[in-house]
């Protein structure tokens, strides 16, 4: 903390939803100064009792509504399921709270809009945990692009690919009035997200995508990884997505996310981009546990190869998100309404118009 922060009251903040995201939030919380971690929600009672402890959080509730209720709160963490995120975050920020969501923004650009809307009204922070942005590589890569390394991108294609990772076979994931879509809207936004930040957010234009369910829908590409399958919901997203972007300016961009598909076995989360100048390409395989992929750079100087590997080191994911998202609290009023979630809602808008394409078999302009 900075000595002219020394003397700020605490803030004290609060997380909803105590699974894997959730506990990367009170983790993160934990571990800022200045940062009073006073409640906690979450449904299963016994991971609850069990976080409460570790953190020493003086609150739980088993419904975020009566966490709501709890009147010693500065800001808050959205780490539930999809359908849930408008919800909660609107009733956040009518009551003056600042959220911080996990991806996707909402289920739709439409559940986005009254999200953003209502950051606006109240004047308070709204930021989306994008993490993956985050990374090291990505950091280092985006370095070189903006020093012009690589000259102008004109053409870039990203993906996340696992063999056997659809999360939760029969949980809400796999219902789309509950997660708004699979993997597109999973862990694609992450592609989408870390592409169009690489590349300067440069305005999509025009979206022309397919999604496949090939294997979900009969009980395949699960793994224990990501718990057996239920038949609480049947299999009713894709499985596989493909998207094609034409991007202001006239690069374009090739996205693929997939939960499940017959490659490799390791999951694989990369970028490639042709610049006027120079090339790049980032491996990394095992994502997201691969804390650094391979990072390779292809130019040349004075008509020679000059191809190289830089050295990247491994970012800290959630941990710089919720740095950040507090950093933004306290930098006061004047920061606050740049962060009222609009560029989350670019992310739904443009996955709403990737569904929009496959379903109707035709590009879709924005």
């Amino acid at each position: 903390m900075n000595p002219e922060q020394s003397h700020v009251p605490a803030l004290k903040v609060g997380v909803v939803g105590i699974g894997w995201a959730g506990q990367q939030h009170l983790k993160a919380y934990s571990s800022i100064p200045g940062v009073e971690l006073v409640a906690v929600a979450g449904m299963e009672e016994e991971l609850l009792r069990s976080l409460q402890a570790e953190y020493t959080i003086p609150h739980a509730f088993l419904r975020w509504e009566d966490m709501l209720e709890h009147q010693d709160l500065d800001a808050i963490s959205v780490a539930v399921p999809t359908f849930l995120h408008a919800p909660i975050g609107v009733a956040a920020l009518e009551r003056g709270l600042h959220v911080l969501s996990e991806k996707p923004l909402a289920r739709t650009a439409e559940e986005g809009r009254t999200m953003v809307a209502a950051a606006r009204k109240s004047g308070r922070v709204l930021d989306v945990a994008f993490n993956h942005r985050r990374r090291g590589d990505i950091q280092k890569l985006k370095s070189i692009i903006d020093d012009g390394g690589l000259g102008r991108p004109y053409y870039a294609k990203a993906s996340w690919l696992r063999r056997t990772g659809i999360p939760r076979l029969g949980s809400w994931f796999t219902n789309p009035h509950l997660s708004g879509g699979g993997p597109m809207a999973d862990i694609g936004v992450h592609v989408l997200d870390y592409s169009l930040h690489l590349l300067g957010e440069p305005k999509v234009l025009s979206v022309s995508a397919t999604v496949y369910a090939e294997l979900g829908p009969r009980g395949r590409g699960g793994s224990a990884r990501f718990s057996p399958m239920n038949d609480e919901h049947p299999f009713e997203v894709e499985d596989f997505a493909s998207a094609f972007l034409r991007l202001e300016g006239g690069a374009t961009l090739l996205i693929e996310a997939g939960w499940a598909s017959y490659r490799e076995k390791d999951d694989l989360l990369d970028f490639m981009v042709y610049g006027t100048d120079g090339g790049a390409e980032l491996k990394a395989k095992g994502s997201p546990s691969a804390p650094v992929g391979e990072l390779r750079i292809f130019t040349d100087k004075d008509g020679q190869n000059a191809d190289y590997m830089p050295e990247a080191r491994p970012g800290l994911g959630h941990q710089t998100v919720v740095e950040d998202f507090i950093e933004t609290v306290r930098a006061g009023e004047t920061v606050w309404g740049h962060h009222d979630g609009s560029l989350a809602l670019n992310r739904a808008e443009i996955i709403d118009a990737c569904y929009r394409s496959a379903r109707e078999g035709k590009e879709v302009q924005l």
